[in-house]
C-alpha cells in the first residue's frame, strides 16, 4: 500500500524508522478517538448534503462495529498499513465500498489526528479525575478517622506544637483538591473542537456545521482559528 505522504522518491530507511518509529502500535490508543471524531464529521457532512441519510445510517453502524472490536481488544492495524486511520477507512471500504472513502471528505489529516488527541486527552484527565477522587474520599476518611491520634511537631530541627495524623491525611487531601484545578484547567483546553481546521487554513463548507461536529464529538466549543487549533495540544 504506497505511503500517504509518498511523494515519488523513496526515503532512506534511518530516517523513516526514526520518524515513524512506533506509530501503528502507538495509534492504537487513539482508535477509539478516530471512530467518535469520524461518526461526529460524517453527521455533519450529511447535515449540509455531502452524505445522503442512508450513508449515514450505514457509516455509522459499521463505525459503531468497529468500536466495538476496538473495546473488545480484536482490532488491530494490518501490515502494510500506515495509520490507524487508513485501517479504519480501509475497513469501511471493505464492508461499504467506495462509500467508505466518503468519511474522508472536507477532512484533513491535520485534523483528525489533533481531534483524536483531544478525544483520548479529555478521556485520560477523566480517568485521572476519577482516581484523585477515590483517593481524596480514602485520605478524608483517615483524617476523620486518626484525627485524636497526636503527631509530634518539628520545625527548623526542633520540637514544635504538636498535631494529629488526621490532620496529616487531611493535608494530603487538600493538596489534591489544588492538583483538580490544574486538571480542569487542562480539560477546558482539550475540550474544544478543531473540527474543520482542515491542513491548517480551514475548509469553508464546515464554518458553521462545526458546532454540529462539536455538539456530536461532545467536545465543547470551537476553535474558529485553524492555524491556533494546532497550537493547542
Amino acid at each position: 500500500m504506497p505511503k500517504l505522504w509518498d511523494k515519488g522518491f523513496s526515503t532512506a530507511q534511518e530516517i523513516e524508522r526514526f520518524t515513524v518509529g512506533r506509530d501503528r502500535e502507538m495509534d492504537l490508543y487513539l482508535a477509539e478517538s478516530d471512530v467518535l471524531g469520524s461518526m461526529a464529521h460524517i453527521t455533519m457532512l450529511e447535515s449540509i448534503g455531502l452524505l445522503t441519510a442512508s450513508e449515514l445510517t450505514a457509516l455509522l453502524a459499521e463505525l459503531r462495529a468497529i468500536r466495538e472490536e476496538i473495546l473488545e481488544g480484536h482490532f488491530v492495524i494490518e501490515e502494510g498499513v500506515e495509520d490507524v486511520h487508513s485501517q479504519i477507512e480501509l475497513m469501511l471500504t471493505r464492508r461499504l465500498g467506495d462509500m467508505g472513502k466518503k468519511i474522508h471528505s472536507g477532512r484533513s489529516r491535520n485534523d483528525q489526528v489533533l481531534v483524536d488527541l483531544k478525544l483520548f486527552t479529555r478521556r485520560q484527565l477523566q480517568l485521572v479525575a476519577q482516581d484523585v477522587h477515590t483517593l481524596f474520599t480514602e485520605l478524608q476518611a483517615q483524617s476523620e478517622r486518626y484525627k485524636q491520634v497526636l503527631m509530634p511537631g518539628y520545625t527548623h530541627l526542633q520540637v514544635a506544637m504538636p498535631s494529629s495524623f488526621g490532620l496529616w491525611f487531611g493535608a494530603y487531601a487538600e493538596s489534591l483538591v489544588d492538583d483538580m484545578m490544574f486538571l480542569q484547567a487542562a480539560f477546558r483546553m482539550t475540550n474544544r473542537n478543531p473540527l474543520g481546521s482542515a491542513e491548517a487554513s480551514k475548509a469553508s463548507l464546515l464554518s458553521v456545521p462545526a458546532t454540529l461536529a462539536s455538539a456530536n464529538a461532545t467536545l465543547r466549543s470551537i476553535l474558529p482559528r485553524p492555524i491556533w487549533a494546532y497550537t493547542t495540544l
